[in-house]
């Protein structure tokens, strides 16, 4: 499942965005209970700001917004969907076989800063 660090950090202008995405955190762990004794795994990747040209038009729209997502992201860059697609492709193998109710947090770090954002 995708699901988004606005799952936990909610944004005034995208309520709709972030009750979904914590929607899809909630409905991973109970699948994941729900499918365990049958050995299917559920888990979801959570990503933070990702270099996309949905996220250029929609959160990078200026310098000072670009700013202000870099601030808030300790490795002090955008995430490459490359780098989204590799956590998914681990948590599809064998690899993770032992992995199932996780919410996988892609994020160079932001969540770990514990910050909220202004209303």
């Amino acid at each position: 499942n995708m699901s988004s660090v606005n799952a936990v950090v909610s944004i005034p202008t995208i309520a709709s965005y972030c009750a979904s995405k914590g929607g899809v955190m909630q409905l991973t762990k109970a699948a994941a209970l729900a499918l365990a004794p049958h050995n299917i795994r559920v888990n979801a990747v959570a990503p933070g700001t990702i270099a996309t040209e949905l996220a250029a038009k929609a959160v990078l729209t200026s310098d000072e917004a670009k700013r202000k997502i870099m601030s808030r992201t300790p490795m002090g860059r955008l995430g490459e969907p490359s780098e989204i697609a590799d956590v998914v492709a681990w948590l599809a193998s064998d690899a993770a076989s032992y992995v199932t109710g996780e919410i996988v947090t892609v994020d160079g770090g932001r969540m770990t800063l514990n910050y909220t954002m202004p209303v």
